[in-house]
């Protein structure tokens, strides 16, 4: 009897002993994953270094060879709310996520969509943008163009390599011979060229580019296709980064500001007399 009074005790006292422990031994989980965040490297680091793949009018270089573009509003105020400085790191689209998983920067702002396969390697923030995908065409080669007639073989699609249109095309218009090309712009000259019948991209480029060669380029559909939402992309296992840029997000959602910047990129052409040739 007595032995089974001091077993009990100890158990009680090994019960007790442990119930203490587990919130210490939690708060030090909390830590040491809050340590590990890339928020805090940045915070130490007093420089939050951005992936961007350059493309208009998500981000761009001016007349002085300055980028610009909503992607650059969008990173150089999030590192004014961190209160650290900025810097931007050109990469191209096909190896942007790599580049982001070995660590050449901390986070994407670089209009990317969110897909469940783009989500097996990176994380996503809440969508801070949202765009659709829209046709744009050469005026002369598809002339009477229904849109069944664009998934043809005798047609061909530009688009650039690896970026969300490339895939929307192949899955749209499988029939269709899709060109592929590491600059945005280049899958634009193709279809000016008179090389490919169309490209697809998201707006205001489609419209933008009519606008700029009516002689040669139209937007033949009203239809958007993909309207899905971009986010901010950064590395897998990071709790503190999806809480603050989530929150970072939201508020300027709320303030106004983020619809505001948007507008003034996506809706507005006063500053396309800035860009660089």
């Amino acid at each position: 009897m007595q032995l089974t009074r001091r077993l009990f005790g100890a158990a009680l006292a090994a019960a007790m002993s442990m119930a203490t422990a587990l919130p210490a031994l939690a708060q030090d989980a909390r830590q040491a994953l809050s340590q590990e965040s890339v928020i805090e490297t940045i915070k130490q680091r007093g420089v939050i270094k951005i992936g961007l793949s350059l493309f208009v009018p998500w981000s761009m270089r001016d007349k002085k060879g300055e980028l610009i573009g909503f992607e650059l509003d969008v990173g150089r105020k999030l590192a004014a709310d961190m209160g650290v400085e900025v810097e931007f790191v050109p990469t191209a689209w096909d190896g942007i996520i790599p580049a982001l998983v070995s660590g050449k920067f901390d986070v994407i702002i670089s209009g990317m969509s969110v897909t469940p396969e783009r989500n097996l390697t990176v994380n996503f923030s809440e969508p801070y943008a949202y765009s659709g995908l829209t046709i744009l065409a050469n005026s002369a080669m598809t002339q009477g163009f229904g849109m069944a007639d664009f998934n043809k073989p005798e047609v061909t699609f530009a688009a650039r390599r690896g970026a969300t249109p490339a895939t929307v095309i192949a899955q749209l218009f499988p029939a269709a011979t899709l060109l592929l090309f590491d600059e945005d712009g280049a899958s634009t000259q193709e279809v000016l060229n008179g090389n490919a019948h169309a490209t697809m991209a998201s707006e205001p480029t489609p419209s933008r580019e009519a606008r700029s060669h009516p002689e040669t380029l139209s937007v033949p559909f009203a239809e958007t296709f993909l309207a899905t939402g971009e986010a901010f992309a950064y590395r897998k296992g990071d709790p503190d980064a999806t809480n603050f840029f989530n929150n970072w997000i939201g508020v300027n959602w709320k303030n106004g500001w983020l619809q505001e910047r948007n507008d003034y990129w996506f809706r507005g052409s006063e500053w396309e007399g800035e860009v660089g040739e």
